[in-house]
């Protein structure tokens, strides 16, 4: 077995009209629990798709919060210690939004929906401190 095993978690910055398509964690989630967050979860590669990022991002966008979206363009990855110990490298795309109103389809995973300017990101009392680096990576990317 090789030492080189890792879970690829993919999140998406959901835009429209300037604004962040943002969630607030359930409590019963084991990582980041009751804080803001973007919208995604652990790539899945069992199903061999062409592209097993993207459609994992798109397929976790609609089972969470109700959305479609396109245009992925990506932002930024980095590597976090799991709950359990694992390795985890995370991948964040920036995305617009497509079609579907937006609210949190199972409230074991999802508390609530917000679309919020950046500023409101960054001054909510609920942002860990990996979303403002985030964030600060995506602003200029909003409006290009």
């Amino acid at each position: 077995m090789s030492k080189y095993h890792h879970i690829v978690n993919v999140e998406g910055a959901i835009v429209k009209d300037s604004r962040l398509l943002m969630v607030i964690r359930s409590d019963k989630e084991e990582h980041a629990a009751g804080l803001l967050s973007f919208i995604g979860g652990k790539v899945e590669f069992d199903d061999f798709a062409d592209d097993p990022v993207a459609s994992t991002l798109k397929r976790e966008i609609l089972e969470e919060v109700a959305v479609e979206v396109d245009h992925l363009r990506y932002v930024t990855s980095s590597g976090f210690s799991g709950d359990d110990g694992e390795t985890v490298v995370n991948l964040v795309y920036l995305c617009d939004w497509l079609a579907g109103e937006p609210h949190a389809v199972d409230p074991d995973e999802v508390a609530s929906v917000h679309w919020m300017t950046t500023d409101d990101v960054r001054n909510h009392e609920k942002t860990p401190p990996w979303l403002h680096n985030y964030i600060q990576q995506i602003e200029p990317m909003i409006n290009e």
